[in-house]
């Protein structure tokens, strides 16, 4: 598996491509008037506590109050079940890190266990964890790395958890060592300016996305990773040599005249991950529906027939679209519930197959998640980690004329409303006539297979209608004038 990083920077928005095998798998934005929150630390101001929900909400500076829940507070004894109006009291100071960033009319989610990450490890000051990521799966590696982490800890009086990432693996135990040192001086930096000051603030902010990207994401399998802007670059290269000097000489200016994510095919991949259909090579295709409570992805043979019998075809349209729902899931960043619904299959092995297909591609996914056996109904249930907008609601907006419903009234139904208004208007109301302001499309079915009605309308109420086109208004749109 060979994988590049694309970084595309202009001065309103930064983008990161990763590319596996010349595929694009995931597509980050950030946009300089709106940068994310995740992994922002604030002193914020306790402005409400819920008894009922066990939370509280938090004013951090923020746009609207963030949501605290009790679960999420730490305590001295690590004791969970301590009720909220132990925890915090309205009017006091606390300090909180971003853990969700808002998602439609939600305001953030907040935690106090607060977690610094760094190249190779994730510090916890208010924990007292020591691990290794699920990711390394060689057992004496694992213990290797536990050992070291404690072993520097108690060498250097170091307080609080070290979680080692998937990056640390095969690290030398002075690298971890300085990580750790490294990351315990900013988390004393960090307090320091939270005690500083008794108002509102943020103490902390995360990397700007350009250089998370070459934290979190320059694996031992990145080859090459291409940034557009020199700037961006010189920063790259900065941040590269004093915190990962083995991806420095990965790190590549690319000046060309064509765009960079022109050459990867990554424009037309955004546009098709914007759509609801998501076509198969074998003649399949995938419904993606996204709501606020779920999504929901259908699988269906569509034009494939296949070439033995009923059953393997299902089969195969099922193997081939588990591994093209995992892209989609990482390429459109969906979060959340999802709920798949494969086409049913008849044999036990299928269905166990199908399953270890979408968990071996799900593997590779950065967010975590957790899948459930297929149901009764024969639906896959699962979660994945949401904690950023995923790419259709950073990039799009509902639309104006259906409001986010994603279908509109049809002209014989708007018609028909129409009828009924002028009915409602003529015996309500005295004038000589009506006229009747509509969309082109309603104004020319009215004319043409609703002439007839209209007639008869306009002899029961004994007053002539008259039609005008309006071509701003939608299809749903319409006014019965009195004139």
């Amino acid at each position: 598996m060979s994988e590049e990083i694309l970084i595309n920077v202009t001065p309103p928005e930064t983008r990161v491509a990763l590319i596996e095998n010349g595929i694009v798998q995931e597509v980050l934005i950030e946009r300089t008037a709106n940068r994310g929150l995740v992994g922002n630390i604030y002193k914020g101001k306790v402005c409400r506590v819920l008894p009922g929900m066990q939370a509280a909400f938090v004013d951090a500076g923020l746009a609207r109050a963030a949501f605290l829940h009790a679960a999420d507070i730490s305590t001295p004894n690590g004791d969970k079940s301590t009720d909220i109006t132990q925890l915090v009291q309205e009017g006091s100071y606390i300090v909180v890190q971003v853990v969700k960033d808002p998602l439609g009319s939600k305001g953030a989610r907040l935690t106090t266990n607060i977690s610094i990450p760094s190249r190779y490890l994730v510090y916890m000051p208010n924990n007292h964890t020591t691990g290794v990521s699920q990711k390394i799966e060689d057992e004496e590696e694992r213990q290797r790395l536990k050992q070291i982490l404690r072993e520097v800890a108690e060498e250097c009086g170091l307080k609080g958890g070290f979680i080692a990432r998937t990056a640390a693996e095969g690290i030398d135990a002075e690298e971890l060592r300085q990580d750790m040192i490294f990351l315990q001086r900013l988390w004393q930096s960090i307090q320091e300016k939270a005690h500083s000051t008794n108002s509102i603030r943020i103490v902390h902010e995360d990397l700007p996305l350009a250089l998370r990207a070459l934290r979190d994401l320059a694996g031992p399998e990145v080859e090459k990773i291409s940034i557009d802007s020199r700037s961006t670059w010189e920063k790259a290269m900065q941040f590269a040599e004093k915190f990962n000097k083995d991806i420095a000489g990965l790190v590549r200016y690319y000046p060309g005249e064509r765009p960079l994510f022109d050459l990867y095919n990554v424009e037309d991949e955004i546009q098709k991950a914007l759509a609801r259909r998501v076509d198969l090579k074998s003649g399949g295709h995938l419904i993606i529906d996204q709501t606020e409570a779920m999504t929901t992805i259908d699988v269906n043979t569509g034009g494939f027939v296949g070439h033995h019998n009923l059953e393997e075809t299902i089969f195969k349209t099922n193997l081939e679209a588990a591994q093209a729902i995992c892209r989609q899931l990482r390429l459109r960043n969906l979060g959340g519930i999802i709920i798949i619904d494969f086409i049913d299959m008849a044999e036990a092995e299928h269905k166990r197959q199908v399953m270890r297909a979408l968990e071996r591609c799900l593997a590779r996914d950065h967010a975590r998640t957790t899948i459930c056996e297929v149901s009764s109904l024969g639906l896959v249930e699962m979660t994945r980690k949401r904690t950023r907008e995923s790419l259709e609601h950073v990039l799009c907006d509902n639309c104006p004329t259906c409001n986010g419903r994603g279908y509109i009234k049809t002209a014989e139904t708007t018609c028909y409303e129409i009828f009924r208004e002028i009915l409602r208007e003529a015996r309500q109301f005295e004038s000589q006539s009506l006229l009747v302001l509509a969309s082109p499309e309603v104004v020319d079915r009215l004319l043409d297979e609703e002439s007839q009605e209209l007639a008869e309308l306009e002899q029961f109420i004994g007053k002539p209608i008259r039609l005008q086109a309006e071509s701003l208004y939608t299809q749903e749109q319409y006014d019965v004038v009195l004139v």
